[in-house]
């Protein structure tokens, strides 16, 4: 088939893990269902309050598209704040440290694109926030 369409129901969010009591973070992960070979990508979704893991990747370059609320975006070392509305795009290249948070009093969705997908785990640093 040479095209795939998701609707929201087909979308399955799984919420990852959080302290007690820590506003959580949810993704849909949309690659295989999309049948995406080349890139991953994913939908997030950040309660108010929410942080990211910060990291940075080796080899994969990662693109967000704001869908929602105003990401507020942890970039390079030291980490230099960006808030990015809704309708806004942040490409970030491989080796530049990251952390995505939503300071805002209202659900943050983000999708996130990312080429080429590594098949290892992000180097995971300390929390800018």
């Amino acid at each position: 088939m040479g095209h795939r369409v998701i609707t929201p129901r087909e979308q399955a969010w799984q919420t990852r893990p959080h302290a007690d009591g820590e506003p959580a973070r949810h993704v849909t992960e949309l690659s295989e269902v999309a049948g995406m070979r080349h890139v991953r990508a994913n939908v997030w979704r950040y309660e108010p309050g929410a942080a990211g893991r910060r990291h940075r990747h080796s080899t994969q370059d990662e693109t967000f598209v704001v869908l929602e609320g105003t990401l507020s975006i942890y970039l390079g070392e030291p980490p230099e704040r960006r808030d990015v509305p809704a309708g806004s795009l942040v490409h970030v290249t491989a080796g530049t440290p990251l952390q995505s948070v939503n300071h805002g009093d209202e659900d943050l969705v983000v999708y996130a694109h990312g080429w080429p997908p590594e098949d290892h785990h992000a180097e995971l640093l300390d929390s800018a926030v």
